[in-house]
């Protein structure tokens, strides 16, 4: 009689320590989703007697985060821009294309300050450059990916657990596009700065 007590007491005690981890689990939010405004803003660059110069402009970023502990997380995130390139060399003209920036990183999230929660990111992608038709001086301009490295920082604001304000900047790294024409090709990497702000939602 005393065992078969003993055995309803550890049963128990193993099944409120499994539905309090279920609890706590089912409570603990590891996903987001981020939707943001950004800017664009193209450095120049120089090489084969060519030199490309890109307008700045802004556009959208979205992006979905996991964490996987408390410090460290994966996310991945896609972004629109459209801008205009000109070229100044043998051939000079324009290409307005749009942007669709393709990214996944790794991201270490730093101690909080009170609300405040700030991060660094790195990770890698690539850009692809889409010419819009009818807004070119050259003829046989093509779509164009092009591998970047991505790098960055920021800070989530909490307001509650399930909403929080983000400011973040982004930093690419990549060879500048010629758009498949050889007459454009300056060969040379170039950097993209893309500041933005926006809300993030938890679940």
């Amino acid at each position: 009689m005393q065992l078969v007590h003993s055995i309803k007491r550890v049963a128990i005690t193993v099944l409120g320590l499994v539905a309090l981890s279920m609890t706590a689990v089912a409570q603990e939010t590891r996903s987001e989703l981020s939707v943001q405004g950004t800017g664009f803003f193209t450095k120049d660059s120089d090489g084969n007697g060519i030199r490309n110069q890109a307008d700045n402009t802004g556009g959208l970023l979205v992006g979905y985060r996991y964490n996987l502990t408390r410090w460290l997380a994966a996310e991945a995130n896609y972004s629109f821009d459209r801008n205009t390139q000109s070229f100044i060399g043998g051939s000079s003209g324009h290409v307005e294309s749009n942007i669709h920036t393709f990214t996944g990183s790794a991201v270490i999230k730093l101690p909080t300050i009170a609300r405040l929660q700030p991060y660094v990111l790195g990770g890698g992608g690539a850009l692809v450059f889409d010419p819009t038709s009818g807004a070119s001086n050259f003829a046989g301009t093509t779509l164009q990916a092009k591998g970047a490295f991505v790098y960055g920082g920021g800070a989530d604001y909490a307001f509650t657990r399930h909403i929080s304000l983000r400011a973040e900047y982004r930093g690419y790294v990549y060879k500048a596009p010629d758009f498949n024409l050889a007459s454009l090709k300056t060969d040379s990497w170039t950097h993209i700065a893309a500041p933005s702000a926006g809300i993030v939602f938890r679940f």
